[in-house]
């Protein structure tokens, strides 16, 4: 006999009971849902994770909606598994980040003074390391994408005052950073390189180039998507002209080409 599903709610505090009653639904009664443990479930997580990623780069707000829906689902998931070994329910999860939120904001809960965003991020990182942290950088996950990685390191190190002080001294940086990579590298040089140091001295520039990029508040993951898009709409338009012109891009010319690019450049 079908279950009746919990009525649509109008507040936030009855639409979250919603979820957890259909989560209790689906736990207790379908046969995916039963099977699923914190493990099977990663994956997914991390997929809807970049599925919103995606939605915010593009600006689709329905799709955001969506995929943040989809997103609450996944942690209310884990709280519900978690909950039958009596490891930890929502309600501790909930708490959890409400007591943490309160505690790293004494500029709100507290009579602690702050200036600005920076004075916040200080507070946050020294915060972190009473409360036992052995590092500032001990919260950047090892698996984080290396762009990625590299930004939050920077962040953190900044956060505790280890940082540039102009950022003409972080473009001097990555000045040199070149240098050292093109004596590495010399692009006009036939010989062979030492790859190794080669790898070596182009990771430093990115590292530098990224850590300029946090000077004049560009998001390096979300400037190189955008090219990375951009690439891909190019490159297919160039696909399409091809096609229409009954060729092969193997079979043209890189003039013939560049035709074409140049044309997917002015739309």
């Amino acid at each position: 006999m079908p279950l009746t599903p919990p009525a649509s709610a109008s507040t936030p505090a009855a639409s979250f009971e919603r979820l957890l009653a259909i989560m209790d639904d689906l736990r207790a009664n379908c046969p995916w849902d039963k099977k699923q443990t914190l493990e099977s479930i990663r994956h997914l997580t991390i997929e809807e994770t970049y599925e919103l990623s995606d939605a915010i780069l593009s600006a689709d707000m329905p799709e955001i909606k969506k995929e943040v829906g989809d997103i609450m689902l996944h942690l209310v998931f884990y709280a519900k598994i978690a909950s039958e070994t009596n490891a930890f329910t929502i309600t501790d999860v909930l708490n959890g980040i409400c007591d943490k939120l309160i505690n790293r904001h004494p500029h709100i809960y507290s009579d602690t003074e702050v200036n600005d965003d920076a004075d916040v991020k200080r507070n946050w990182e020294q915060i972190k390391l009473k409360e036992g942290n052995k590092s500032v950088l001990g919260g950047v996950p090892a698996s984080l994408p290396a762009l990625v990685k590299a930004s939050r390191i920077q962040e953190k190190a900044r956060g505790v005052g280890f940082d540039w002080e102009e950022k003409s001294q972080v473009w001097e940086k990555v000045e040199e950073e070149m240098q050292e990579f093109k004596n590495e590298f010399n692009a006009e040089d036939e010989n062979s390189i030492d790859h190794d140091k080669a790898e070596s001295e182009f990771g430093d520039l990115l590292f530098s180039l990224i850590n300029y990029a946090r000077f004049i508040n560009i998001n390096p993951e979300d400037a190189l998507e955008k090219t990375n898009r951009k690439f891909i709409k190019r490159f297919q338009y160039l696909e399409t002209r091809a096609r229409e012109n009954g060729k092969q891009l193997q079979d043209m010319t890189l003039a013939e080409m560049d035709v074409f690019w140049n044309e997917a450049k002015k739309l």
